[in-house]
């Protein structure tokens, strides 16, 4: 895959192989499959985040706060009470449309959602960013993959993700496992 090439040389993953995930277990549990571009992120980096700034989801993380899992729970929830008085974004009006996290902005509350259609192939769900502290959600016509190639990269249209190219400005991107940056939880 071309943006995983790209992505592995411009943002080196962990020189230890992330721990092996069983996605039919996980896919079972979400009631979803997920898209391939986001099992090659997962099998190359594993959890944990990028450029100080996005964190990626995984299942099965020994923490929560980047367990595939616990976040679509949570955001579940959060998101049913928020949208009994508020819009729900354009694309989640469809019968059966929803959202599905798989990632989060550094400090924001931001998230990172698929948008999941019915009778969608799981490869063609697009990418959805919510503010988290406020009502603006942001459409990207593209995967995970693809959107992340591309924040980092500073070519993503986007009006968030500033505080990375305006305030870090990194020159060299770099990946840091959930474990290092939170601590080993002994798995």
């Amino acid at each position: 895959m071309i943006a995983m090439d790209a992505l592995v040389r411009l943002c080196p993953p962990p020189t230890a192989p992330p721990p092996a995930v069983d996605w039919a277990k996980a896919e079972r549990a979400l009631g979803h499959a997920l898209p391939a571009d986001y099992k090659q992120l997962v099998e190359t980096y594993g959890d944990g985040i990028f450029d100080e700034t996005i964190w990626l989801l995984v299942p099965d993380s020994a923490h929560d706060d980047c367990d595939l899992h616990a976040q679509t729970t949570e955001r579940d929830e959060i998101l049913a009470d928020l949208w009994e008085f508020e819009d729900k974004p354009a694309g989640l009006e469809e019968a059966g449309a929803r959202v599905l996290p798989w990632a989060f902005e550094e400090g924001t509350g931001a998230f990172l959602y698929w948008l999941v259609r019915p009778g969608q192939h799981p490869d063609e769900w697009t990418v959805l960013y919510n503010e988290g502290r406020g009502p603006l959600w942001e459409h990207h016509g593209m995967g995970c993959l693809a959107f992340l190639l591309a924040v980092l990269t500073g070519t993503a249209e986007t009006a968030y993700f500033g505080y990375l190219h305006d305030v870090l400005k990194p020159t060299d991107h770099r990946f840091a496992s959930a474990d290092r940056v939170l601590g080993t939880t002994g798995h």
